[in-house]
């Protein structure tokens, strides 16, 4: 059942905490997006290489290969991949490498729903309108930082993920 009027997209979640990973997928599923999980970096990647998803979002803290290093694999084989990556701890993030190269939305949890909602939409049609120009997309680190400010901190009162 799609209740939103987002459009639908094709999803793959990495995170290797099973509740997390099955509260995303019902969520996104319930909003009509065609959503798989994996727990894995290396799960992710194998993944990638036998079907193409519209969106990644992956945790930063994953278990033997971080988020930001699958991001870079992930950008290095498929540059146009849309990724999200999401974190509790951003604070413990190496600011010296901020933007994190490959990611293209950071959000920090917790978040709402709507919040996810609006950084999906957004990743998403800033690759569609590149592809739509014929041309790759090439994003700078001032690209990065233009995501929209409710990205950053969740409001109160709005349920958290």
């Amino acid at each position: 059942m799609n209740i939103s009027a987002n459009p639908s997209y094709k999803i793959l979640v990495v995170d290797d905490d099973l509740d997390v990973n099955t509260t995303f997928a019902l969520l996104l599923e319930f909003d009509g997006h065609d959503v798989q999980t994996a727990y894995t970096g290396e799960a992710a990647l194998a993944m990638l290489e036998k079907s193409r998803f519209d969106l990644i979002i992956t945790e930063y803290w994953l278990p033997q290969m971080k988020g930001d290093d699958l991001a870079a694999l992930v950008k290095q084989q498929w540059p146009d991949q849309p990724i999200i990556m999401a974190t509790a701890n951003i604070e413990d993030l190496n600011r010296d490498v901020y933007p994190i190269a490959g990611v293209d939305c950071l959000l920090n949890k917790p978040f709402s729903m709507s919040q996810l909602r609006e950084a999906m939409i957004w990743v998403v049609d800033r690759y569609a309108e590149s592809r739509q120009h014929g041309r790759s997309h090439i994003m700078t680190p001032s690209d990065r930082l233009e995501k929209p400010d409710s990205i950053h901190n969740a409001p109160s009162g709005n349920s958290k993920l």
